[in-house]
């Protein structure tokens, strides 16, 4: 026999191994092994599903209108008259920012540190959030470190505080979804997913009010400013006013028949000054009626379009879904060890 063809045989025994059709009649005559990891899986991914505790997951929805500073030219005399800055914080604080503003840890920590009832009973809302998450686990560190009522924020203790940060960076990373949906829209979306029903809507409603008036403080601060100097210059303006005609009448009354020239000198100065502070105070007063609008106009609405209303939305996988996603990945598992031992022992 010729050395081709006994390699010709050599290669036509071993093809089977690798032929497609004779791995699949392999794998037929195992029907029963995957039978049964199939099913174990399964039961496996049942328990698995039923043992999981559901998550309940909020939806609020709202528009924002940021306000508009209007363009109004005459605030233009006004900064150079009072060197004051009227510029608007529109171009930072504007638009998304709010999202992020949201998901800082000055706004989740003031939210998790907030009181509300549960059960009848007042809680923090980070105390009552780890009550249940402790609930049917074996007591750890975090377990004697808590959060009570009325306790001052500036006496927490280093483990009070680690756990507060540990916390509120799970909720900025997976609890907490804040988001405009489609780019071309003004309509922003806050999600927030957490086990306890009352505790996502509790969450969901102080984090939307608490981020409102923090984003009103700081888009308003300039314009507030610049409001109270100008109140505080107009009473003062009106207070030299009213003593200049305060003056000029008891001048008069000493001077009731005025026989030489320089009796009347006092009178004129107070008449000077009342022009001087009366034109000054009517330019001032303008300015202060334009910087109440301004401020106004500064103050950004948010309209809330969906509340965060019962009946939440239930994050559970359901058994079926589980038991098939389980006996699936399973029986990968045992392929593509069957596969390797094959290999090994060819």
């Amino acid at each position: 026999m010729s050395m081709p063809v006994i390699q010709s045989e050599i290669e036509n025994k071993e093809m089977p191994v690798f032929h497609l059709g004779s791995i699949i009649i392999r794998l037929l005559k195992l029907w029963w092994l995957f039978l049964i990891v199939g099913i174990l899986a399964g039961v496996v991914g049942i328990y698995y599903a039923s043992s999981q505790k559901p998550a309940y997951k909020s939806r609020l929805t709202f528009a924002l209108d940021d306000g508009d500073n209007g363009g109004i030219g005459n605030f233009l005399n006004l900064a150079s008259q009072f060197g004051i800055n009227i510029g608007s914080g529109k171009d930072i604080f504007a638009g998304d920012n709010i999202l992020e503003i949201m998901k800082s840890r000055r706004m989740v920590e003031g939210v998790l540190l907030s009181i509300d009832t549960f059960e009848n009973k007042p809680y923090t809302l980070i105390e009552y959030y780890l009550e249940k998450a402790r609930e049917g686990t074996k007591p750890g560190k975090s377990a004697v470190v808590h959060f009570p009522v009325g306790q001052d924020r500036r006496t927490f203790t280093y483990q009070q505080d680690s756990i507060l940060y540990r916390v509120y960076q799970g909720f900025a990373q997976n609890n907490l979804v804040a988001q405009r949906p489609d780019r071309k829209l003004g309509i922003y979306e806050v999600n927030v997913v957490s086990p306890n029903e009352k505790f996502t809507k509790d969450f969901t409603d102080r984090i939307v009010a608490q981020t409102n008036a923090y984003y009103i403080e700081i888009r308003t601060k300039k314009a507030k400013e610049t409001l109270d100097v100008l109140e505080d210059r107009v009473a003062s303006m009106k207070g030299n006013l009213n003593s200049s005609i305060s003056e000029r009448a008891a001048v008069q009354d000493v001077n009731i028949n005025p026989a030489f020239s320089a009796a009347q000198v006092p009178v004129l100065k107070q008449q000077t000054n009342i022009q001087v502070y009366g034109a000054a105070y009517g330019e001032m007063f303008k300015n202060l009626e334009l910087a109440r609008f301004q401020y106004l106009n500064e103050i950004p609405l948010m309209q809330i379009i969906d509340k965060a209303n019962y009946p939440m939305e239930i994050i559970k996988m359901g058994k079926l879904k589980a038991a098939i996603l389980f006996a699936i990945l399973v029986e990968l598992l045992v392929l593509v060890i069957w596969g390797l031992a094959q290999l090994i022992k060819k």
